[in-house]
């Protein structure tokens, strides 16, 4: 089972928009085109589809047929909007207020740890002499500082510098997965709580 899945629009799903299927040319055509969900707007924009519902449903519709079933438990289905761009002021509002937060950052790290002074006596220890700004240790520091960064995100504005993802893709990918996690959850807790209230 596919275990994210984007529409833009309320619509029926059929069982190839969150399955790959594997089985005989007839039998697969036949799989592909079964309906299993159709989206309303009491979902809002998120529907979760289990495992278990569709065996029940496929065993129902094919009682000789054994099915098996691989990968995610649950296909999160997400109804997504056409969303504007945002203007090119919102745009440079943001990026001067995260400019002047990292400037900032940075600046108060080197003050607490005195890093001016630690210039300093590096620059007394190779040449014996005192000097307020050693600019040949500052000047290369400052340039190392922004290319360690740029490696440590792995990436020159829209260009990748290699495959490997970055810190920063890693962490939206650990979020991402708890988000789908909860929503499969929370999604299962609702129901099992709605087919208690009908049991009663």
């Amino acid at each position: 089972m596919t275990k994210n899945v984007e529409f833009h629009k309320l619509q029926e799903v059929r069982l190839h928009h969150i399955a790959y299927i594997s089985a005989t040319t007839s039998m697969q055509r036949q799989l592909e085109s079964i309906p299993i969900y159709r989206m309303t707007k009491k979902d809002k924009n998120i529907v979760v589809i289990d495992q278990y519902l569709i065996a029940d449903f496929l065993q129902e519709s094919f009682p000789n047929h054994t099915f098996e079933f691989l990968g995610p438990a649950q296909s999160i289905i997400r109804i997504t909007t056409q969303k504007k761009l945002p203007s090119y002021i919102f745009a440079v509002v943001v990026w001067l207020i995260i400019f002047i937060g990292t400037a900032m950052t940075i600046i108060n790290f080197h003050y607490d740890v005195s890093m001016q002074e630690v210039h300093q006596k590096i620059h007394f220890l190779f040449t014996g002499e005192h000097t307020e700004f050693p600019l040949w240790i500052q000047i290369p520091y400052s340039i190392g500082l922004g290319v360690g960064m740029l490696l440590f995100f792995n990436h020159w504005f829209n260009r990748r510098l290699n495959e490997e993802p970055s810190p920063l893709e890693v962490e939206i990918y650990h979020y991402q997965q708890a988000i789908n996690q909860y929503v499969a959850d929370n999604e299962n807790l609702i129901k099992r709580k709605e087919k208690l209230d009908k049991n009663r």
